[in-house]
C-alpha cells in the first residue's frame, strides 16, 4: 500500500541520512553549545532537520512516481491526482523554505523578527498554492464561508501556520520531545483521514502524514536521550509547519464542528506550553522570544524526573489527548467522551498540576536569583 511505502521509505532514509547530517553540522560548525538556560551538557550537532526534510520530500516524490507509473502499487482511487496536485507542490516548496530558514538560523542565529517574517512568507506561499482555511465550522451546524472574505482567509491561515510552526519549535527542549510529539500527531492525522473519506485533500494529507511519521520515528533512533544530534530549528520549524499544512488539508477543510478543535486538542500540550511562555514573559516584561527554563518539560525535570521520564510523560499526555480528540469526532456517544474528558482533567489537576506549579515557582526563584547574580557581576565590572 502507498501509505506503507511513504512511511517505510521516509523512515529508512532518515536512518541513512541523519549520520550524514551530523557530519555536515560538525563541518559547518552548527553546534548547539551547553548554556545555563539549556538542558544538554555536551556540545551537540544540529541540522538533523535537513535529514527529516530530505526523507519526507524524497518519500513523497517516490510515491508520486510509483503511483503514476506502477500498476502493481495498491493505492486508493484519486491518489494519483492527490500526489500530482498544485497544492502538494506548494506544501513542499513552503516547507522546504521554512526548513532552510531554520538551518540558516541554526548556523547564523537569525533575529526573532527575521524568523517571524520568514514564517509569514512561507504561509503566503501556501496560500498562493491554494492551501488555506476556507471555512470555519461553528456549533449547531453553522459554517462560516471565508471564500467571500479572502483577506480574512489569508490572515487566519497565516496565524494558524505561524502558530503551528512555533509550538513545535518551542517544545523542542528535551531529547526526542519534538520528534515524538510530531510522530504521535502525524499518526493521529493519518487515522483521522482514514475515517473521513477519500477526497483528494484527505488522501494528500494522509500520505504526507505517513511520510512525516516515518521520518520522526526514524530520527528518534539518534535523537532520543542521550541524543547525538538535534533536529534544530530546521527540523522543529519544518515539522510544525508541515503539521499545520496537513491539518488544513486533511481536517479544517471539512465542515464538521469538531474539526476546528481536533488538531488543537491533539497538540494541546505544546499549545498550552507556548501560551504559558508568552504570558510568563509578558508578565515579566520580557520579549516573547526570551529563553528560559520554565517550560513544562523543565518543570518535570525539576520535580525529580529524568529526561527520559519527562519526555515519556509528555508523550503519554499527548497520546491521551489524541484519543480524546479522535473520540470526540468519531465516537457516537458524546456523553461518554465528555465524561472521560472530565475524569482525565480531574486526574491531571489532582495528581500532576500541583507538582508542576510548585516546581515552576522554584524555577522562577532560581531564575530571579541568577539574574540578580548577573546584575551584581555586571555592576562590579563597571568602573
Amino acid at each position: 500500500m502507498i501509505y506503507v511505502l511513504a512511511f517505510g521509505v521516509s523512515l529508512a532514509l532518515v536512518l541513512l541520512l541523519t549520520p550524514l547530517a551530523r557530519r555536515l553540522a560538525i563541518w559547518l560548525g552548527a553546534i548547539d553549545m551547553p548554556h545555563d538556560r539549556k538542558v544538554h551538557e555536551n556540545p551537540t550537532p544540529t541540522l538533523g532537520g535537513v535529514a527529516i526534510l530530505l526523507a519526507v520530500i524524497i518519500s513523497l516524490l517516490l510515491c508520486k512516481v510509483l503511483a503514476t507509473y506502477s500498476s502493481a502499487l495498491a493505492k486508493p482511487l484519486g491518489m494519483v491526482d492527490a500526489l500530482s496536485s498544485y497544492q502538494l507542490l506548494g506544501i513542499i516548496l513552503a516547507a522546504t523554505f521554512i526548513a532552510v530558514l531554520g538551518a540558516v538560523d541554526d548556523m547564523r542565529h537569525l533575529s526573532p523578527w527575521m524568523k517571524l517574517a520568514g514564517q509569514v512568507m512561507a504561509a503566503l506561499v501556501l496560500v498562493s498554492f491554494g492551501v488555506e482555511i476556507s471555512t470555519i465550522a461553528l456549533p449547531r451546524g453553522n459554517v462560516i464561508d471565508l471564500t467571500a472574505s479572502p483577506i480574512l482567509s489569508i490572515l487566519l491561515t497565516i496565524v494558524w501556520m505561524v502558530a503551528f510552526t512555533n509550538i513545535i519549535n518551542l517544545i523542542d527542549g528535551l531529547d526526542g520531545l519534538a520528534a515524538g510529539i510530531a510522530f504521535i500527531s502525524a499518526v493521529a492525522f493519518f487515522f483521522y483521514g482514514s475515517r473521513v473519506g477519500a477526497d483528494p485533500n484527505t488522501l494528500q494529507a494522509m500520505v504526507i502524514s505517513a511520510a512525516v511519521g516515518g521520518a520522526c520515528l526514524g530520527f528518534l533512533r539518534y535523537n532520543f536521550n542521550p541524543a547525538n544530534i538535534f533536529m534544530g530549528d530546521s527540523g522543529a520549524q519544518f515539522l510544525g509547519f508541515i503539521l499545520g499544512a496537513i491539518s488544513i488539508q486533511g481536517i479544517l477543510k471539512r465542515t464538521a464542528v469538531a474539526t476546528l478543535f481536533t488538531p488543537i486538542i491533539i497538540l494541546a500540550v505544546p499549545i498550552i506550553d507556548t501560551g504559558l511562555a508568552i504570558l510568563r514573559r509578558a508578565r515579566k516584561g520580557r520579549p516573547f522570544h526570551y529563553a528560559d527554563k520554565e517550560h513544562i518539560h523543565h518543570r518535570l525535570l525539576y520535580i525529580g524526573h529524568t529526561q527520559r521520564q519527562a519526555v515519556l510523560i509528555i508523550y503519554l499526555w499527548t497520546a491521551v489527548l489524541t484519543g480524546i480528540a479522535l473520540s470526540l469526532e468519531f465516537v457516537a456517544s458524546k456523553t461518554v467522551v465528555l465524561i472521560l474528558l472530565a475524569v482525565g482533567l480531574v486526574i491531571f489537576i489532582a495528581t500532576t498540576l500541583p507538582r508542576i506549579v510548585i516546581g515552576g515557582r522554584e524555577l522562577e526563584m532560581e531564575e530571579e536569583e541568577a539574574e540578580k547574580t548577573e546584575e551584581t557581576a555586571e555592576g562590579a565590572d563597571t568602573p
